[in-house]
């Protein structure tokens, strides 16, 4: 634990205030920062970010109030008060993500030994994978793919989401890793009672630190192991000999949406929040029906307003008086609800949650009828524009993961390709019409080489086992067409030993 601190003074000392009368420790610093993260409004908007994916809106904790007799709002529990949740945020994080990581990457490289390792590596689980980090970083705006080696040995990734994890940049640009913090809850028992547990886990280059956070103090956390330092791989020989190994570099890789790290939700939630709130004052309006009429008492023969309205549920009638010159009776006044209101507003809103949050209408007038490639283009411009942003965050990242990919293979004695290139390419879910994409690659023949038709072809995913595809039908064809002229019957001899087909 003094070595691990020792080595954090050196990381964290430009971020300590120098000349202070009284100089905190690096622990009381750590346990400062994440006190102040903790309840920053980042990590809350992180968190709701990933909340309102799951249907958890706010909507859910409104209370219907109405004006008390001193003027301010006083919560009332007679009246409906319907949470109805239309998970339009839901629908755009999970539209975006699988429109850039719904369909499996290419990779492309010169050297094929390479290629062919990383596609083992990079198999459907890790797109899988891949695809939900997308998903986390929309809500988040970043998400961490932690490398590891599971039980069976295979180089693996896990993902931790935004709201877990507290880094330190070595840079203000947010591209090196200096220091991480992760915080997480785990259910554990005191007794037969069921509690939890905050973990805190500390990246560094010499490994991963572990503690428990009790109150705000991060205390060692050995009750699993012996020591509170771990090693990021341990690796045992044929005589069971355990050997601890770190990476050179912290084992954490950004996954960002965007270059400012900024939740989707950021964008979009008032609009949702209003989604929410138009359509259950609707359902409360609509169920509302005694009070609907508002009804206007001539000498009502009862002592309050409660008996009168429990009579009118209960009976269905009430009693006046009419005597005399003194006339009793009942008249209503009518409040209409007009349901085209909240449809219109609800259209208005709608509409401005896919433009703010740079989606796409399916049910745009544009696809009507047979839309041309230049319609469905224009519908895709804003998704496309924000896939952009996210795509050149994803291709930095790939750098990184390529690093520890690299880093494995040397390791395991696949080979060195640290200097290799390779270009992954996102293959984004677009609607086309696939007739005009067909013909234009028709008539590219003889143009573009086949290679670059096949990978323009709307049928083709991967372009290079296509290729492989029609080359060994070729030969195939080939050899069919060779085996058919040998064993031809129609063949004879000529005068001079040629061969005549009859």
């Amino acid at each position: 634990m003094v070595q691990f601190f020792n080595n954090l003074t050196a990381k964290i000392s430009n971020l300590i205030v120098q000349g202070a009368s009284k100089r905190m420790s690096d622990k009381e610093f750590l346990e400062e920062e994440i006190r102040k993260w903790k309840n920053s409004p980042q990590r809350m908007m992180q968190i709701k970010g990933h909340l309102y994916y799951e249907g958890e809106h706010d909507i859910l904790f409104r209370k219907r109030t109405v004006i008390g007799e001193n003027g301010n709002l006083e919560e009332v529990e007679n009246l409906p008060n319907n949470k109805i949740i239309d998970n339009q945020y839901g629908k755009l994080v999970s539209q975006k993500a699988n429109y850039l990581l719904g369909q499996p990457f290419t990779i492309e490289g010169e050297n094929k030994q390479y290629v062919e390792l990383l596609k083992k590596i990079f198999n459907k689980k890790f797109m899988k994978t891949l695809k939900n980090a997308g998903k986390a970083a929309l809500n988040g705006g970043i998400v961490w793919l932690y490398p590891y080696y599971n039980e069976n040995g295979k180089l693996s990734f896990r993902t931790f989401p935004g709201y877990e994890v507290l880094p330190f940049w070595k840079d203000s640009e947010h591209t090196v890793l200096d220091l991480a913090v992760r915080v997480y809850l785990v259910l554990g028992y005191e007794g037969t009672q069921q509690v939890e547990i905050e973990k805190v886990e500390v990246y560094s280059l010499n490994g991963v630190h572990r503690y428990i956070l009790d109150d705000g103090r991060l205390i060692p956390d050995v009750s699993e192991n012996e020591e509170e330092n771990l090693p990021y791989v341990q690796a045992v020989d044929s005589q069971s000999n355990i050997s601890s190994m770190n990476w050179t570099k912290i084992p954490l890789i950004p996954l960002k949406y965007n270059e400012t790290e900024t939740p989707l939700l950021k964008r979009v939630k008032s609009l949702q929040d209003g989604i929410n709130i138009m359509l259950s004052d609707f359902e409360n309006n609509m169920q509302e029906d005694a009070r609907n009429t508002i009804l206007v008492l001539k000498n009502y023969d009862g002592t309050n307003l409660g008996e009168f309205r429990r009579n009118l549920a209960t009976y269905g009638a009430v009693k006046v008086r009419y005597d005399g010159e003194t006339k009793g009776g009942v008249e209503t006044l009518e409040i209409q609800v007009n349901a085209e209101n909240y449809k219109v507003i609800l259209e208005i809103f709608k509409k401005a949650i896919i433009e703010n949050g740079m989606g796409y209408d399916a049910k745009d007038d544009r696809l009507s009828g047979n839309p041309n490639q230049m319609n469905i283009q224009s519908m895709y411009s804003d998704i496309d524009l924000d896939a952009n942003d996210m795509e050149t965050e994803l291709q930095a990242a790939f750098e990184e993961i390529l690093w520890f990919v690299n880093a494995h293979l040397t390791n395991t004695g696949n080979g060195d390709f640290e200097d290799e290139e390779v270009t992954v390419i996102f293959n984004r879910d677009i609607l086309i019409n696939e007739s005009e994409a067909i013909a234009n690659c028709s008539a590219s023949v003889g143009i573009l080489s086949d290679e670059t038709i096949v990978g323009q072809h709307p049928w083709v995913d991967d372009p290079q086992l296509e290729m492989n595809r029609l080359k060994k039908q070729k030969r195939d064809e080939q050899a069919e067409f060779e085996r058919q002229q040998e064993y031809n019957p129609f063949k004879q001899q000529d005068s001079d030993g040629g061969v005549n087909e009859e």
